[in-house]
């Protein structure tokens, strides 16, 4: 007997990740792929994002291949490339050239505000059909998802790659804990996070001691308060250590240009006029040593947050949105993006919890300031409680000792 025909048989979906990795792209792809296949989708990988619709273009057949959506990353690869970028005019009738060379009839991005925006762009000004699909380890991306916390409501974001990220995240700075006891040292650790603290934030479930964020600037009175904020709790630890989390986007104060500014890893900007930011944990660590006289070291995360296997919320996650995405699908209801409408724990999470956002008014959206102590440098109990949907804390081995000094 002949296997019936799914009712867009026939028709072809295309679907690229652009922008930065994150742990939960392989099981976005993964979940939008197995869903419109379906439906009876044909579903093409467009490789390297927006890039792979340039030229002759790159595309790939993913209807009736195995995908692992445990693995991180992206299997049909990334890039930053802009489609609207002003130093190549060309770039859009090539893309509209090759949807239709290719047959392409919708147009699934998986990306964040760039990667969308420009989706978004595509839809109002060439017609075509896209829906957008959010992604971001920085957390960043406006998705309007409610966080209760007892009866306040808190208008939070919820983006596929951020448990994981924030899961790696603490972890690796729980690590931190047993060499920064052992030489009596600072350590402080560089986290990605341009403009938003959220990915920061994480660290609190990994014990970190305090936190600096982009949204906060350590202006130059703000910075004589952070120093003493520091000794203060350096001296009062039992084991005279400490652990400090810093966002790459922390805006520092410099003594020697009276300004207070971000510090930049190079001069070059991406196609979407990005700067590459680095080393403020370096920064920040060197002048503890030279005004505190405590021993201090930075660590950079970097790409450790955001690479390793998809965590299960966020498959969970990617699972119900990719559900909403048959709903847009069905409907024809396009440049919108679904999202989670509220906070919920792992056995809530279900299509009912979506909704969607009309991709023109995604932008991006900074940490609530509900959720941070600035005159304390840490995160409130409130983002204790955001995390805690999704991060349970990492299990700390403490070893305790108070051994007798030996005295002649």
């Amino acid at each position: 007997m002949a296997l019936k025909k799914g009712p867009y048989h026939g028709k072809i979906l295309g679907i690229l990740t652009g922008g930065g990795d994150t742990p939960a792209l392989n099981a976005s792809v993964e979940a939008i792929k197995s869903r419109a296949a379906s439906l009876g989708f044909t579903v093409y990988g467009i490789r390297k994002g927006w890039k792979g619709l340039l030229g002759d273009g790159d595309i790939v057949d993913l209807t009736n291949q195995p995908y692992d959506g445990v693995y991180g990353g992206t299997a049909i690869k990334s890039s930053r490339t802009n489609p609207f970028s002003g130093k190549d005019t060309s770039r859009i009738e090539q893309i509209i050239s090759n949807i239709r060379k290719y047959k392409i009839d919708v147009l699934v991005t998986i990306g964040g505000d760039d990667t969308n925006g420009a989706a978004k762009r595509l839809y109002e000004q060439e017609g075509i059909p896209v829906i957008g699909f959010p992604k971001t380890i920085d957390n960043d991306l406006k998705t309007r998802t409610i966080h209760n916390y007892n009866g306040e409501l808190i208008e939070s974001v919820l983006c596929p790659g951020f448990p994981s990220a924030a899961k790696n995240t603490a972890e690796l700075v729980l690590r931190l804990h047993t060499t920064a006891e052992s030489h009596s040292r600072i350590i402080v650790v560089e986290i990605m996070g341009r403009d938003a603290g959220w990915l920061t934030g994480a660290s609190i479930m990994g014990d970190a001691h305090m936190c600096l964020i982009p949204e906060v600037p350590i202006t130059k009175e703000k910075k004589a308060q952070f120093f003493e904020k520091v000794r203060e709790l350096y001296e009062k630890s039992k084991k005279k250590y400490l652990i400090i989390a810093v966002a790459e986007g922390v805006r520092w104060y410099n003594e020697q240009t009276d300004k207070c500014d971000v510090v930049y890893a190079s001069s070059e900007t991406d196609e979407y006029g990005h700067p590459r930011f680095g080393g403020i944990g370096g920064v920040v660590a060197s002048e503890i040593s030279r005004k505190l006289g405590i021993d201090a070291r930075a660590q950079i995360l970097g790409y450790l947050s955001r690479s390793g296997n998809c965590r299960n919320y966020d498959r969970r996650l990617v699972s119900v949105l990719a559900d909403k995405v048959v709903d847009l699908l069905v409907r024809e209801d396009y440049g919108k993006m679904p999202v989670l409408s509220y906070h919920c724990w792992y056995q809530e999470l279900d299509v009912n919890k979506t909704g969607t956002l009309d991709m023109g008014n995604i932008g991006n959206q900074s940490l609530p300031l509900e959720y941070y102590l600035p005159d304390e440098f840490q995160f409130s109990e409130k983002y204790y409680d955001f995390l805690s949907y999704f991060i349970d804390k990492p299990k700390q081995i403490v070893f305790e000792h108070n051994f007798p000094q030996v005295r002649v």
